[in-house]
């Protein structure tokens, strides 16, 4: 057994501090970073913040996006989910398998993470965390300098090339004890202590959950287009995304493709929206469709209730053609919004 380990780097506090206390112990640790568009810890992204770290501790680091891999867990998971669609204990047997598999490649001993025990309802229980130690093959190869007086000593402890005694006892969801340690190791930017999965979201949850009634055979711009502005699901093969404010009407124009039908309102402030189909593009819009869509984007638009000349096209087409739109009342949003 060598000093070597993987570190899964999140960019958030708690693998940060982990990290750290490996390094002070002279362990040669190389980072690992897992991204998925469930991702939501810092407002740069995920990648950023755990490449930030790992160029300041001056540790290689491996960014991995899981998401296609991922969505088969999130689909089909083994344990139960927590409250929404996050299958938080099939989750970390996932990634600690893909760790498991860097580790080999690298010819490293261990892993480091930051879990901290109590700090996560479904994964950081003591039961589950020994369920997922055992499923992922890596019994007594995963040490948790946080929390680690909680647990058995691990192999690299019994082999001498970690000192238990400089190892924590962290518990529970406070942060007192890990912003203290931060503070004395001079580490001071840490945008998102907690990290963040948007499957935890009951909102994003049910979006991914009508995605995959309604699209089977998504694609991955589908999946980014989850977190951008209001869905509404207009029939069993056509959605409707409204754009919130500027930043997001350019998003849902990054995402369009051939095929969707973008609508707006020309001649005054007014969101953009996104209509998509399901893979089943052969079935055409109604002008029925076409007017309800034009309705709700004139709701959120600044009319004050007057009507207003809708403008759409449906890509690649250049030219716009236009209807003479109403808002849609309350009603009509509630029983479309997904």
């Amino acid at each position: 057994m060598n000093k070597k380990a993987v570190a899964l780097l999140s960019g958030g506090l708690d693998s940060t501090l982990a990290i750290k206390l490996m390094l002070d112990q002279g362990i040669e640790v190389h980072a690992l970073n897992f991204l998925t568009v469930f991702c939501n810890c810092t407002s740069k992204g995920c990648k950023h913040q755990a490449t930030k770290v790992a160029e300041e501790f001056n540790v290689p680091i491996k960014v991995m996006n899981i998401t296609k891999e991922y969505m088969e867990v999130v689909k089909n998971p083994k344990y139960p989910r927590g409250r929404n669609m996050n299958p938080c204990i099939d989750c970390r047997i996932f990634t600690f398998k893909k760790a498991k598999e860097f580790m080999d490649e690298i010819s490293a001993s261990f892993i480091i993470t930051g879990e901290v025990m109590g700090q996560r309802p479904m994964s950081q229980r003591k039961q589950a965390i020994m369920t997922i130690e055992k499923e992922s093959e890596l019994q007594g190869l995963i040490v948790r300098p946080l929390s680690a007086k909680f647990f058995e000593p691990t192999l690299p402890e019994q082999a001498g090339i970690i000192d238990r005694e400089k190892l924590l006892d962290i518990d529970g969801r406070q942060r007192v004890r890990q912003i203290a340690l931060a503070k004395e190791f001079g580490i001071n930017d840490y945008p998102c202590p907690a990290g963040g999965c948007l499957l935890t979201d009951e909102n994003f949850s049910t979006r991914l959950k009508d995605l995959l009634k309604y699209i089977p055979d998504y694609d991955i711009s589908d999946l980014h287009l989850l977190k951008v502005g209001r869905h509404f699901r207009i029939s069993d093969n056509l959605k409707f995304i409204v754009g919130r404010d500027e930043k997001e009407n350019e998003r849902l124009m990054t995402f369009a493709k051939d095929g969707d039908t973008i609508l707006d309102i020309l001649d005054i402030p007014s969101p953009i929206g996104l209509a998509r189909r399901g893979r089943s593009l052969s079935v055409p819009y109604t002008q029925k469709d076409t007017e309800l869509m034009a309705s709700v984007l004139a709701r959120y638009s600044d009319l004050d209730g007057k009507s207003a000349i809708v403008s759409y096209k449906t890509l690649p087409a250049e030219s716009w053609q236009n209807a003479q739109i109403s808002p849609a009342s309350d009603n009509i949003l509630g029983s479309f919004k997904i």
